[in-house]
């Protein structure tokens, strides 16, 4: 039993990580209407930034992951300007495409940068861990601060986009440019903000997963951001509580399918139950189904 409830914290901790990252994913594909596939990238740009501020630099943790918030926001509009914003107009492959090139450069960069050995990332949460029931149920504080701050960005995000001027921008964007831009509204600039919050968050998300898995390489962030991915798709793609929900999901089904069945298969059941729900639920547990505008 114990070891059950260990599983499930764990799960729900790394479902947290994903969340965070899927939210970003989320949020770009539900306003620009396009798959932003160097986001993974963005994750490990952020892990590295924090890595130099508290290992090269001696800095505090909460200055090296506000370093990480602040280049990453930086580097995600940039992102969108120069690969994206050209290609406002233009099929969708072209951008998909171009997504995946941005991914490689910015891999392939952290390459040149840092080199491809693996560094070993320090927490940024420090304290010791949590004993309950004797020891046979541990929590540690990475764990704690990763559910909580999923839990606080997913709730601010919500408010963020219902309440704030902004996020009804963002939402009329979303609905249709055309008629957003004759409203005055500032298509542009709304999507670079849309990039900017993504990329912010994508930072966050690679300083816990590196402070949960301290080991740091140019390609930490694909495998997360494929599966970030996935839980913003398995959710409802565009769907902020969506991501938050498939996240959680996700993280759960991984660490038992690799505690329960087999460690090397737990990546084939996550995608196989990613087909199922597709199957049964196309536009994923909490996606709304739209009817294309003519």
């Amino acid at each position: 039993m114990m070891g059950f409830l260990n599983h499930l914290i764990n799960g729900v901790s790394l479902g947290s990580i994903y969340a965070i990252i899927a939210l970003g994913y989320t949020m770009v594909y539900g306003i620009a209407k396009m798959l932003n596939f160097a986001h993974g990238d963005v994750i490990m740009v952020g892990g590295y930034m924090c890595f130099c501020a508290t290992t090269y630099l001696g800095w505090p943790a909460p200055a090296g992951v506000l370093l990480a918030v602040v280049v990453c926001t930086a580097l995600g509009v940039v992102i969108e300007r120069l690969a994206y914003k050209p290609l406002r107009m233009a099929p969708s492959l072209a951008v998909l495409i171009t997504a995946i090139g941005v991914s490689y450069f910015l891999q392939n960069a952290a390459l040149l940068i840092w080199g491809s050995g693996q560094k070993s990332f320090t927490s940024v949460v420090k304290g010791s861990p949590f004993q309950l029931f004797d020891g046979q149920l541990t929590v540690t504080p990475v764990t704690l601060v990763t559910v909580l701050a999923c839990i606080v960005i997913m709730i601010v995000l919500t408010l963020f986009t219902n309440k704030s001027k902004m996020g009804t921008a963002m939402r009329a964007v979303s609905e249709d440019k055309g008629a957003a831009q004759l409203m005055g509204i500032n298509v542009n600039t709304t999507i670079s903000l849309t990039f900017a919050i993504g990329s912010g968050l994508a930072a966050i998300a690679g300083v816990l997963l590196c402070s949960a898995y301290p080991t740091l390489m140019p390609t930490t962030g694909s495998m997360p951001g494929i599966k970030a991915f996935t839980a913003a798709v398995f959710g409802g793609i565009g769907s902020i509580p969506g991501a938050f929900v498939g996240g959680i999901l996700l993280g759960v089904i991984e660490i038992f399918a690799g505690a329960y069945i087999s460690t090397q298969l737990s990546n084939a059941i996550v995608f196989a139950v990613l087909i199922l729900v597709l199957l049964v639920k196309p536009d994923g547990l909490l996606g709304k189904r739209v009817s294309e505008k003519v």
